[in-house]
């Protein structure tokens, strides 16, 4: 009877629609269940690697991926102090032939949006809002989901990628509220001209400071470039969203060289996120129920792979699922073919915070000293793990 039920996915972002796509691809019956309602995506820009794309072309948008994307140039670390260039990755045809696809940035609205419009046109996935899923059972061949409303829908499996604060991960996991960073994130997006025309490069730009750094890229056909401005503010309790003023913003960075500054006073309609994330887990299963993206791995923003991870997880679990009528043993090799992974992404997320973003004097010093040593051969060979993709899964025996 379970084999005529939908696998449920809890959270209806990147991570859930992608999963609810590749799934169907392989022949499942799949139902989306997003508490907003309506299907949409918070945020502004958000960087996608090579991996990214590997993953597109496998849900079967990678055209349309393409088409929405910003082809930037060059990744660029400069010193938010001194105001010089670090070091920069080129992300030329060189880039693009080592690790089989491009490297872009995209508005996340125009990324969810193609996910979204995927799902819509197949008439295996069924797509409901206001749809909260708080708790589930299990029955051994069966999934009960309970939603906010008191409503119970069975599924053959639920996917649990309702993010962060996950309610799919309070019973397959556990483990209380995520972890505070101490680091706030401010964002803002500005039309193309307000940006000062000497910094409106075709680059993922990252101006690093002592506890604090700036990113800024161009978005939508270069109608806008999206700014981030990070601090580590010491934040005791997680925020999101809260707008601020502009003399809140500049707080964190006084310290910081004029064209640091100069980029921040062109925002406008600035919010607040203080950065959360949570300690690697072994297990994101529990019989058939299983955990995808930020609700299995969440992490820092500092390798702009959030989402990527996502997406490939998406991929995954769909393959696992095609290589087996055990639902349950398709999560368990899922959960194993991505932990050592994500938890890699995870850990180094915190580092990359600590020691390439953020520090000062003699540690910024040694890390500028080292950065500039590479080679673009050096850098592509520093980034093959990562931007090569993951390995595929096993085919399962018999």
């Amino acid at each position: 009877m379970s084999s005529s039920l939908p696998i449920l996915v809890a959270g209806g972002g990147i991570g859930g629609l992608a999963a609810a796509l590749g799934l169907a691809q392989k022949g499942f019956d799949v139902c989306v269940l997003e508490r907003a309602a309506r299907f949409g995506e918070i945020g502004a820009g958000i960087q996608l690697g090579p991996n990214a794309f590997h993953a597109f072309d496998a849900l079967g948008v990678g055209d349309a991926a393409r088409r929405m994307a910003v082809y930037i140039e060059q990744l660029r670390l400069m010193d938010a102090v001194g105001g010089d260039e670090i070091c920069h990755i080129p992300l030329d045809e060189r880039f693009r032939t080592r690790f089989g696809n491009p490297y872009a940035v995209v508005h996340r609205g125009d990324l969810h949006g193609v996910l979204l419009e995927g799902c819509q046109d197949n008439a295996r996935i069924e797509l409901r809002v206001r749809s909260e899923v708080v708790a589930y059972e299990q029955d051994g061949s069966t999934v009960r989901a309970r939603l906010a409303t008191g409503e119970t829908l069975d599924g053959r499996g639920l996917i649990g990628a309702d993010g962060l604060w996950s309610k799919v991960r309070q019973q397959v996991v556990g483990d209380g509220a995520p972890r505070v960073s101490g680091h706030t994130t401010y964002r803002s997006v500005i039309p193309t001209e307000r940006m000062p025309e000497e910094l409106r490069w075709n680059a993922a730009t990252l101006w690093a400071g002592p506890k604090c750094h700036v990113v800024h890229y161009p978005l939508s056909d270069w109608r806008v470039f999206n700014l981030v401005a990070t601090f580590h503010s010491d934040a005791p309790e997680p925020v999101a969203g809260v707008p601020v003023s502009l003399d809140q913003v500049l707080d964190g960075f006084r310290h910081t060289h004029e064209y640091v500054q100069n980029i921040i006073r062109h925002g406008s309609d600035w919010k607040m996120w203080v950065l959360c994330d949570r300690d690697p887990v072994d297990r994101w299963t529990d019989g058939r129920v299983v955990l995808l993206g930020d609700a299995a791995h969440p992490m820092l923003q500092y390798f702009a792979q959030g989402a990527c991870m996502a997406l490939e997880d998406a991929v995954c679990i769909a393959e696992c699922a095609e290589h087996t009528d055990d639902l349950e043993r398709a999560f368990v090799e899922y959960n194993r073919e991505r932990l050592l992974r994500t938890t890699r992404l995870q850990l180094q997320s915190r580092e990359i915070g600590q020691h390439i973003y953020h520090p000062a004097g003699a540690h910024a010093a040694l890390r500028d000293a080292l950065l500039r040593q590479k080679t673009d051969e050096d850098w592509f060979d520093t980034l093959q793990w990562l931007y090569g993709g993951p390995k595929q899964p096993r085919s399962f025996g018999n």
